[in-house]
């Protein structure tokens, strides 16, 4: 018996023994020196262990971490779902988050489920809720702040200062109108009516800037002079808006106008030194930091502290922390690259963890059951009516004053009208300061949602009641549609879409005038910025122009920023009259691993999408493919020929290889084809099942293309394919079947072919 081979685990035996009875002696031993220290007898409690055991267990998940912790898990679950929910409908997922809060709120959860919500969301806990929810706020408003790129405001603020100003003055003199009609029923006792009424207003004016430019993206807008003027216009509005409402709050804390100047003067005196003193050497900071291409940790706690003495001077100052955190982000150094770095830092802490707590706190607050008569529901409904006239009809009214076209006016009054998030952080602070009772909240959270959600309908009617008028938007999507062969290449990294675009061209090379080969990016919109979105395009697609360049390809580019990414995907290939799509074959995320592979498997059981297919019989849950999800779901939607590319490497297709596995495989000779009349490949032919001998459809395309190319397809008929020979290809182009058959049975090919395309034929 060989000891050696053993030897680290009697090693691990011995050591774990030894010192484990070692411990026990210890003990053993130390009991006796308790003689003499009056230690207190264990309680006799009569109680069997189990019973020890659940009363130690509740007492735990009543204990205040616990419960903050189950109210986290539950927040970020539900408003995902909502989020996903709204995504699938075509709307912000902001909205559905929103949604999210009132279901979990009194209005429902609390109203159907009053002993479980008492148990999740107990009255003592909402303090560390709202604490928490409070720095996301400030973490948000930051990363508003640095969105903002003042030096792009000042360049295009003279095309959009009119609009902007105007959709403010406008909705806040209605708002001011409409407090006056409901001052008396509404305000809360002891509040003035001035404090009341400019909360009012300001509630009508705002427009959610993140909001806005995540649909300005979607949609594709912000390449068009529209899409630019609006962004513009919303930046403004949002400074404004923070400006007038931080006035606000200094004239409702002092209770005045006269006792609230003061506060004014040093709030004025606060921007002052942000903006001459603070943001000169946060700029030198950058400075110093140039061609890193990251932050240290110091640096990284500089920008923190600024970050933090600036929301506490404002509070202190009177004006509330948020406008704090906003003027920090928005005097951070103008360098796109060095804000998206610490943008990135601070992005998915604020964003995916803490801000859900936010809406779901105001949907805590938000008691829709007040609403009880028919009366206060005609109250809301004149709140929507005012917001809406405010800010839609005015934007629209003004952009037409400047002889902007009737599709662009109400385009861009569509958008001004989104209020999203930014409307309910105003109102949390109206309720606060108990400017605002809870039905008059409750109606305006009402309004917030509703303007928010009628944008992305609002905009279809205006594209539908226009749809003789061609925008910018469409000429770009309307390409003549001609007898070419259409090539789109789908890639996510630079080098995949370089890749992709060598083998289109070995597939058009020849062809001139006939072909169109476009490569298109979809980039998550979230990891976007509204003012950073045509650096970001220019990198992505930087190598693909350099490739072009080298193969001499005329190429399109098509960039889209995008929520649903698959979806997306799909409905440009299907509506684009494209005769081929090229994609690289992605990685799951699941593989690898045990615990990778367990992961897998129960995100395709909650996969709404893998429920409704197996439902549908299109698929079965518990089916294994060869492919990650996207490019199952890309093969599930797409209506023409998928070409997906396992990447070894790929330069050229000189040699190929094309084994034909059964009948159905012989649609590849048509691409085979096509590589041999553009790219002079030799092409070599497996009949596996001796199925071309005896077909003789198939022998006649064979002679064919010899006729116009001789001497490029040879025929093998080997049983046995060697690894050298699989190594002397460049390409092998299969089936998307026979690739699933390859994978099923873990063919011994796998480790040795060369790149494969992969084609679909649907």
């Amino acid at each position: 018996m060989n000891l050696a081979k053993y030897k680290n685990i009697i090693f691990y035996v011995c050591t774990i023994a030894f010192f484990s009875f070692l411990m026990y002696w210890f003990f053993i031993e130390g009991k006796t020196l308790e003689t003499g220290e009056n230690i207190a007898p264990d309680k006799a409690t009569g109680a069997t262990m189990w019973e020890n055991f659940t009363d130690s267990f509740l007492t735990n998940l009543h204990h205040p971490l616990a419960l903050l912790l189950a109210q986290i898990v539950t927040i970020i679950m539900v408003a995902k779902l909502f989020g996903w929910i709204c995504v699938k409908l075509k709307q912000p997922s902001v909205i559905g988050e929103m949604i999210a809060g009132i279901v979990l709120g009194p209005s429902l959860f609390g109203l159907y489920f009053p002993e479980l919500s008492a148990f999740i969301f107990p009255k003592e806990s909402l303090g560390n809720l709202q604490f928490l929810s409070q720095i996301g706020l400030i973490l948000f408003m930051y990363i508003v702040g640095m969105e903002l790129d003042l030096s792009v405001l000042r360049k295009k603020a003279h095309d959009a200062v009119v609009i902007s100003h105007a959709s403010i003055i406008f909705p806040f003199a209605l708002g001011v109108g409409l407090s006056y009609f409901i001052y008396k029923e509404f305000a809360p006792e002891g509040v003035r009516f001035s404090s009341f009424a400019l909360f009012i207003a300001i509630a009508m004016s705002i427009t959610a800037f993140p909001v806005l430019a995540r649909i300005v993206q979607e949609r594709n807008l912000h390449k068009t002079k529209i899409g630019t003027v609006v962004i513009t216009c919303a930046a403004a509005d949002d400074i404004t808006a923070w400006c007038i409402l931080a006035a606000v709050i200094a004239i409702v804390k002092a209770g005045s106008f006269s006792g609230s100047i003061f506060v004014i003067v040093m709030a004025i005196l606060y921007v002052f030194i942000m903006i001459k003193a603070v943001r000169p050497f946060l700029q030198r900071i950058a400075e110093s930091q140039k061609g890193k291409g990251f932050i240290s940790k110091a640096l990284v706690a500089v920008f923190f502290l600024i970050l933090i003495i600036s929301s506490y001077a404002t509070e202190v100052i009177g004006i509330h922390a948020l406008f704090g955190a906003f003027m920090a982000g928005a005097v951070m150094p103008e360098n796109v690259k060095f804000r998206n770095l610490f943008v990135e830092k601070v992005e998915d802490v604020a964003l995916v963890l803490l801000l859900p707590l936010f809406f779901v706190f105001t949907g805590l607050r938000t008691q829709i059951g007040l609403l009880n008569d028919p009366h206060l529901w005609k109250i809301g409904g004149f709140i929507i009516l005012t917001a809406v006239i405010g800010k839609f009809v005015g934007s629209a009214l003004t952009a037409k004053f400047l002889k902007i076209s009737w599709k662009d006016s109400l385009t861009i009054g569509a958008l001004m009208n989104t209020r999203g998030l930014t409307e309910l952080i105003v109102l949390n602070i109206g309720y606060d300061l108990g400017v605002l009772g809870p039905e008059l909240f409750a109606m305006l959270v009402i309004m917030a949602l509703f303007t928010t959600f009628m944008t992305g309908p609002s905009l279809d009617l205006i594209n539908y009641l226009f749809k003789g008028k061609k925008s910018m938007l469409e000429d770009e999507e309307n390409d003549e549609h001609d007898a070419k062969y259409r090539v789109l290449l789908s890639f996510e990294t630079p080098k995949a879409g370089s890749t992709l675009l060598k083998l289109a061209d070995n597939l058009t090379r020849k062809m001139n005038g006939n072909k169109s080969v476009t490569a298109m990016n979809i980039a998550p919109v979230d990891e976007l910025h509204a003012f950073d979105i045509d650096t970001f395009e220019k990198e992505q697609f930087r190598e693909v122009i350099e490739t072009s360049n080298e193969l001499n390809l005329e190429v399109t580019t098509l960039f889209k920023a995008s929520t649903d990414a698959e979806n997306d995907l799909t409905n440009i290939t299907n509506k684009g009259n494209y005769d081929l799509l090229l994609i690289m074959l992605g990685k799951s995320m699941y593989e690898g691993s045990l615990l990778g592979r367990l992961l897998g498997f129960t995100t395709k059981i909650i996969n709404p999408e893998k429920l409704l297919n197996t439902v549908k019989g299109k698929g079965n849950i518990f089916n294994s493919s060869p492919f990650d999800d996207i490019t199952l779901q890309v093969l599930g939607k797409a209506t023409i020929p998928v070409g997906i590319l396992v990447d070894k490497e790929f330069q050229t297709a000189d040699r190929v290889f094309v084994p034909i596995f059964n009948l159905s495989d012989f649609y590849l000779l048509e691409y085979a084809k096509r590589l041999i009349n553009n790219n002079n490949s030799q092409i070599i032919i497996l009949d596996v099942a001796g199925q071309i001998r005896n077909n003789i459809e198939v022998k006649e395309l064979i002679r064919s293309i010899e006729q116009v190319a001789p001497n490029h397809i040879t025929l093998y008929n080997e049983k046995k394919i060697e690894k050298d020979f699989l190594n002397a290809q460049d390409l092998m182009l299969i089936s998307s079947k026979s690739w699933k058959s390859l994978i099923d049975t873990k063919s011994l090919w796998l480790s040795d072919i060369p790149s494969t395309l992969i084609i679909s034929n649907p």
